[in-house]
């Protein structure tokens, strides 16, 4: 039986295969969600992505289920404790920025009514759907996630840089980059 056709990013790992098939790309409304994704994304910056996918469940376990109203109290105890979780990155200035982060979102949520409606404000509540026939198109970042970014640091987001931005929407599905032969392009596009 052949494999489905994915995008050429994909490595043979199961995990990964079913994070494109099922996550990747897919419209997310919900705020936690949003939340887990920034978290995910930022530990992300300087490694690959595979490693994130292997410890996302001690992130869960770790940050209370990504539970960014419990995260945005955390004491300089838990924040010790996590700097020596080893099922995690133990990274003390991206667990420090996620505390911070979780403030941030919050404070977005009141502004906004919630996140989402901030994030998905920025393109008009409709994904950006691109048509990118291989990898090698598809940017790092663009002037969207340049200006989301932007945004973000003035509302005192840390370890949100362009690229990392322009990485939660594509997994998030604010924009859409699964190249036009990968099997779930056409799905996500008549979704």
């Amino acid at each position: 039986m052949h494999d489905k056709k994915r995008c050429t990013w994909v490595t043979r790992h199961e995990i990964y295969k079913t994070y494109h098939d099922t996550e990747w790309g897919v419209p997310v409304y919900d705020d936690q969600k949003q939340f887990e994704f920034l978290v995910l994304e930022s530990f992300q910056a300087g490694l690959s992505w595979l490693t994130i996918l292997n410890k996302r469940e001690n992130f869960r376990k770790a940050f209370d289920r990504f539970d960014y109203e419990k995260i945005a109290r955390y004491s300089q105890d838990k924040i010790d404790e996590l700097i020596q979780d080893a099922g995690i990155i133990r990274n003390k200035l991206k667990i420090k920025a996620t505390v911070n982060n979780a403030k941030a979102f919050i404070q977005i949520q009141k502004e906004f009514d919630s996140f989402s409606k901030y994030i998905w404000g920025f393109t008009g509540g409709k994904p950006v759907i691109h048509h990118f026939k291989n990898d090698s198109e598809v940017p790092a970042s663009t002037e969207l996630s340049d200006t989301i970014s932007a945004d973000l640091k003035k509302r005192g987001f840390k370890f949100m840089g362009t690229t990392i931005v322009y990485a939660h929407l594509q997994a998030t599905g604010i924009v859409m980059d699964h190249t036009t032969d990968c099997f779930r392009y056409q799905q996500l596009v008549e979704s």
